[in-house]
This record gives C-alpha cells, sequence and structure tokens, in this order.
C-alpha cells in the first residue's frame, strides 16, 4: 500500500487514480502519526513553496518525512514535492525540508518566446540509472507545469533532466529518496510505469 501526503497542495485525486490504473492501493494521510505508520509515501503537490512548507511544519508532517526517509522507507516526491525535498526555495525564500542539499530557482529564460510557467509535454533523459526510470527510452516525454525547478548541489543526485531554455534538473534522487519535477500521474503510459515500478521498488538505488 502507498500513503500519499495530503497537505492542501492539489493534484492528490489524479495521484490516487494514477495508483488505481496500475491496481496499487493507495490512502491519504494529512498528520504526521498517520504517515508515520506509512511502508511507502508519495509526496506530490502543486503550489506555493511557502503555504506548503508552513502546513507541513504546523502538522509536523514535515518532521515525519525526515523520520520516513532517514528509516529507509521509499518515498518519491512529485513537481511540487520534488522542490520541497532541497533545501530552500527562491519561491518566497523559503526553508525546506532539507532531505537533499540544493536550492529549488526560478526558470529565466534568454528567450521571450519561452513562457513561464513551463506547461507541457517535455522529452526527459535519464542520465544515471535508477529502478524507477528503467523503462525511459530517448524521446519519451513527460508532462509539466512548474514555474520553479529543482536545483541540487551535487549532479550525483540527478537521474533525469529536461531541456527548456536550458537543461535543468527533473529527476532526482538518493538511496531511498526519489522524485520528478513532472507529473507521471499526469504522462500516460510511461508515466503509469514510472508509479508502478514505485509501488514494487524496496528503496534500493540500483
Amino acid at each position: 500500500m502507498i500513503t500519499i501526503v495530503d497537505y492542501n497542495a492539489g493534484n492528490l485525486r489524479s495521484v490516487k487514480r494514477a495508483c488505481d490504473a496500475v491496481n496499487v492501493e493507495a490512502v491519504f494521510a494529512d498528520h504526521a502519526a498517520a504517515l508515520l505508520r506509512a511502508k511507502k509515501v508519495i509526496f506530490p503537490g502543486v503550489g506555493a513553496a511557502k503555504s506548503a512548507m508552513e502546513l507541513l511544519n504546523r502538522t509536523k508532517m514535515a518532521d515525519a518525512l525526515r523520520t520516513l526517509v532517514q528509516s529507509g522507507v521509499p518515498v518519491m516526491g512529485i513537481c511540487l514535492g520534488a522542490q520541497l525535498i532541497l533545501e530552500r526555495s527562491e519561491e518566497g525564500d523559503v526553508e525546506c525540508l532539507g532531505l537533499l542539499p540544493g536550492r529549488v530557482r526560478r526558470f529565466q529564460p534568454q528567450d521571450a518566446t519561452l513562457k513561464v510557467p513551463h506547461m507541457g509535454w517535455n522529452a526527459v533523459d535519464a542520465v544515471q540509472q535508477h529502478p524507477l526510470l528503467a523503462s525511459l527510452r530517448p524521446g519519451d516525454e513527460f508532462y509539466f507545469v512548474h514555474s520553479y525547478y529543482p536545483d541540487p548541489a551535487s549532479e550525483q543526485v540527478v537521474h533525469g533532466v529536461a531541456d527548456y531554455g536550458g537543461r535543468f534538473c527533473c529527476a532526482l534522487g538518493r538511496d531511498n529518496l526519489f522524485a520528478t519535477q513532472f507529473h507521471p500521474e499526469k504522462s500516460g503510459q510511461i508515466g503509469l510505469e514510472i508509479l508502478k515500478r514505485f509501488a514494487s521498488w524496496d528503496g534500493s538505488p540500483c
């Protein structure tokens, strides 16, 4: 069973429907005690980093997420959930969970034809092997909706990149933690494959 973190940050139902589509049971957790009982966690989200972190801190779910990652529970972040695992976000200059070193930065494309937010389908290239990206093929596209992107401090945690006026990290992780800036739950069959792989993943990076 997968536990989906419910912190009023959107797209939760679409993640649940995607889990249903690959025959994976999923439940919601909206407080720390329920989250700490999880055996596997999806940390999704859309919206603003500051309000999200305020709620996570107020409900103690921020500490619960840190505890789960430290204890080896497989955790997957999506979109805002992929940003909040870093140390700090330029969106509101807010301190995040600090599960991986790095910052979240706003797109500032030099090409005036590139609009922010970045919305739509974009090819993702795997730059480092990971069990959740094992089915990725050159040219595979995923759906993005975001104005900010993760910029980890170490290339060792970068697993996938995309290009929007320059290459940026869109899949990152270490040990039992993995996250994608794109939305697997909105990316058709190739996205569902990632969720299916996560459901059977034991948290090992290889």
